[in-house]
């Protein structure tokens, strides 16, 4: 009977969640997606700092970083690139994401799947050394350069 119970609540909870999920807001999207990308910059930055011998390669913090940057990278984005959420929708003022996102499945996710497996890489040598750190870190910012290119907004 409890059983029954637990089971017929975790359902609704499920189904309220995907309803939910299914109604979430395009900004709150766009902000989400934002928010992964800021947190990429900021463990970009910190390994470019060091790889460039901008600031003192030190192994724990790389390989933290790395780490870091690795479960960035393999975060499931589904849900936060909602169809009508792009630069001609919103403006480019509200987000840098082009219309061909949309329309290039499924072309962007190996873009997707090349950043998750660099990151993974640059994760598995950044704390082996700053060498290692310098050729795990080219990878990254190719596949991160690579979906700039095509998705976002150019850079005057």
């Amino acid at each position: 009977m409890i059983g029954d119970f637990v089971k017929f609540s975790l359902a609704a909870v499920v189904a309220l969640g995907a309803g939910a999920a299914m109604a979430q807001d395009v900004s709150k999207a766009v902000s989400a997606r934002q928010s992964l990308m800021k947190l990429n910059a900021h463990y970009i930055g910190q390994l470019g700092a060091m790889a460039k011998g901008e600031v003192e390669y030190d192994s724990e913090q790389a390989k933290a970083a790395a780490e870091s940057l690795a479960a960035v990278a393999a975060l499931d984005q589904g849900a936060m690139w909602p169809a009508g959420s792009d630069s001609d929708t919103l403006g480019e003022e509200a987000t840098e994401a082009l219309p061909v996102i949309w329309t290039s499945y499924p072309a962007i996710t190996e873009n997707i799947d090349a950043l998750a497996d660099a990151t993974a890489n640059l994760a598995a040598v950044a704390g082996d050394g700053l060498e290692a750190l310098r050729g795990g870190i080219g990878p990254v910012g190719k596949a991160c350069g690579a979906c700039h290119k095509e998705y976002r907004v150019p850079k005057n």
